[in-house]
């Protein structure tokens, strides 16, 4: 059985940004069918982070913390892409589309094989419950804040600390990350957990006072607050 290393025991973390673990929620980011192998927009390594991806939410279950799982929607006209993607959407690529199985949140990440996304619900802005202390949120651009009603909800729930998991980091991760920088969230960055990431990346978190650490610590440390 491997030995557990708690990453809070490095004198290097500023006070400042060492994440509260017992008001910490779990972010994961673009865990969408259409990311996955074998999908026309699949990307890459996403597939492969689902069982750390499951370990985190079913730990953040039991402990009663919340999880938040942020998505993308395309409307099929494109009206709502980003410009870089808007053309392919107009003109027929069906990228997690609204009412379609490429939409829905990855299985292994469910609270319950019957949950659908409510995708008028999402559009119209409102946080849709899942689950107990679950929800979604559906986000316009890259970052999780920009547009949506993520943080209002975050501080509703007395959240101060956010642990970040999904797809696909260069773009939305990277993103929603900066953001929450900003608003003076205390960050972590579950490494294994995230497709896309990069050593550059890595060092570029570090720096602004993101804690690094995989899914069987963070797992842990979340269970045993």
């Amino acid at each position: 059985m491997s030995t557990i290393i708690n990453p809070m025991q490095n004198r290097s973390n500023n006070d400042y940004t060492r994440p509260d673990f017992g008001s910490m929620a779990l972010l994961t980011i673009d865990m969408q069918n259409d990311f996955l192998n074998g999908q026309p927009f699949e990307i890459q390594g996403t597939s492969e982070i689902l069982p750390q991806m499951r370990t985190l939410v079913e730990a953040f279950r039991r402990a009663l913390r919340p999880v938040i799982h942020i998505v993308r929607l395309y409307k099929r006209d494109g009206s709502n892409a980003d410009l870089c993607r808007r053309s392919a959407v107009e003109q027929g690529a069906a990228l997690v589309c609204p009412g379609t199985s490429g939409a829905e949140l990855a299985a292994p990440l469910l609270p319950s094989q019957e949950s659908k996304l409510d995708a008028e619900l999402l559009l119209s802005g409102a946080a849709q419950a899942l689950g107990q202390k679950e929800w979604a949120i559906y986000k316009p651009r890259w970052g999780a804040f920009f547009g949506t009603s993520l943080e209002r909800h975050l501080r509703n729930l007395g959240i101060t600390s956010l642990a970040f998991a999904g797809c696909n980091f260069p773009n939305c991760p990277r993103t929603s990350i900066y953001e929450a920088s900003e608003r003076d969230f205390r960050i972590i960055l579950v490494e294994d957990a995230i497709s896309g990431l990069y050593d550059r990346g890595r060092e570029e978190m570090k720096n602004i006072g993101v804690v690094l650490m995989n899914s069987d610590q963070l797992a842990h440390l979340v269970m045993t607050d």
